[in-house]
């Protein structure tokens, strides 16, 4: 069976990660997702080590551009903003993440595209939004981190140096929240007819992620200063005789099969570790208490224990062992597929996955305007007629 968005036609006028992340997510899902790249191509073709000899590719641009068909034009162009209203009168979907109001500069603005057609559903992703004195910065993700309290709740524990996040979190969790909106979009089309305009905010969606424990400090107006800080205590990395675990004694019997673990009587029997909201208080003192135990013996070992009292725990895995670990083999989580020009890659499969209306990898990523001649065509242009575009640097082909 085809992807749950087979026959959904998505317009990516995206750049960066937000938003190629997500569209790639609609992709994977089954929908014929279109990427309009500058002449130049995406940033991202070139803002990390090109693992190609063309230059096209970065291991970050594949990993989120696989499965979509690549048209090269200048969106600045008459041609170019033609084309792209042709597109538009045929998508269902068009995501952007230009600054605000570019796209109205460009003819090309929600209010003006879905007045003439009312069913597309036309999402804007952006880094703050489009109110507010914030609103004329280039953002990217440290930006964010800075501004959601991401960067705070990493602070040191000692010097309390705010640390950022070593991985481009808010851009890949706004990617989420926007595919999962459109979703939503398209079904609540299916219902009424018509399309709408999501807007997306990096600032947006990374509060909402921190806030349910993140912000419990925060979460009571009036009683903040007596809430606990959730950053006020080690986090739970275990160093053992010859790696590393994590685990976590949250409930009762949790915290009473650790006892068991640990092999030390006594430690059941600390009335600082006697119930849930003891442990809580008393988080740091139980945590480096774990420390000691847990530093005492293998990994193996530790893992064997925790695992026969049904204590939640795991080996802390370097990256480079993730692809060969026994759960990730057993699921397949990781696919393998040839990516021109550049030789066998490895990709996650889809994270959600169908029973019925299967989500899978659609293919490799494009090279630029791999698909230009292609998508103009099903457009009605002829072959003169993209020449000249390709001639006037309207268009780019894949040489």
């Amino acid at each position: 069976m085809p992807g749950p968005l087979n026959g959904v036609r998505v317009l990516d006028l995206t750049g960066v990660v937000s938003g190629p992340f997500a569209t790639m997510f609609l992709a994977d899902q089954g929908a014929d997702v279109l990427k309009i790249e500058p002449i130049g191509g995406d940033i991202t073709r070139r803002s990390r080590a090109s693992i190609d000899k063309t230059g096209e590719f970065s291991a970050l641009f594949i990993s989120s551009n696989r499965g979509k068909r690549s048209l090269s034009i200048d969106i600045k162009h008459a041609t170019g903003q033609e084309v792209l209203a042709k597109l538009a009168a045929q998508a269902d979907v068009l995501v952007q993440n230009f600054r605000p109001g570019t796209m109205e500069r460009l003819g090309l603005g929600s209010d003006q595209l879905r007045e003439r057609h009312p069913r597309l559903i036309y999402v804007s992703i952006s880094g703050v939004g489009d109110t507010g004195p914030y609103v004329r910065k280039r953002v990217y993700d440290p930006i964010i981190q800075g501004l959601s309290g991401f960067a705070d709740i990493q602070s040191q524990p000692v010097t309390n140096r705010p640390q950022m996040i070593r991985t481009i979190v808010c851009d890949k969790t706004t990617a989420v929240f926007t595919a999962q909106a459109v979703s939503s979009a398209l079904y609540a089309r299916e219902k009424t007819g018509q399309g709408d305009h999501i807007q997306v905010a990096m600032l947006d969606a990374m509060i909402s992620y921190l806030w349910p424990e993140g912000m419990s400090q925060y979460t009571v107006v009036g009683a903040e200063a007596a809430a606990e800080d959730p950053k006020d205590r080690p986090d739970l990395v275990f160093r053992t005789s010859d790696g590393y675990i994590t685990a976590g004694t949250i409930s009762d019997s949790e915290w009473q099969g650790f006892c068991r673990a640990s092999g030390d009587p006594d430690l059941a029997k600390d009335p600082r570790f006697a119930t849930p909201s003891a442990r809580s208080v008393n988080a740091t003192a139980r945590i480096n208490k774990m420390g000691e135990y847990i530093a005492t013996r293998s990994t193996a070992e530790w893992l064997e224990r925790l695992d026969a009292a049904d204590v939640p725990c795991a080996p802390i895995l370097r990256r480079g062992e993730i692809v060969g670990n026994e759960q990730v083999v057993a699921r397949g989580i990781i696919a393998e597929f040839d990516q021109p020009a550049v030789g066998r890659v490895r990709q996650p499969k889809p994270a959600a996955r169908f029973s019925v209306n299967e989500a899978r990898i659609g293919g490799p990523a494009p090279r630029v305007g791999e698909h230009s001649r292609e998508i103009l065509r099903e457009l009605g242009y002829s072959d003169s007629a993209i020449d000249q575009m390709v001639s006037d640097r309207a268009v780019r082909v894949a040489g």
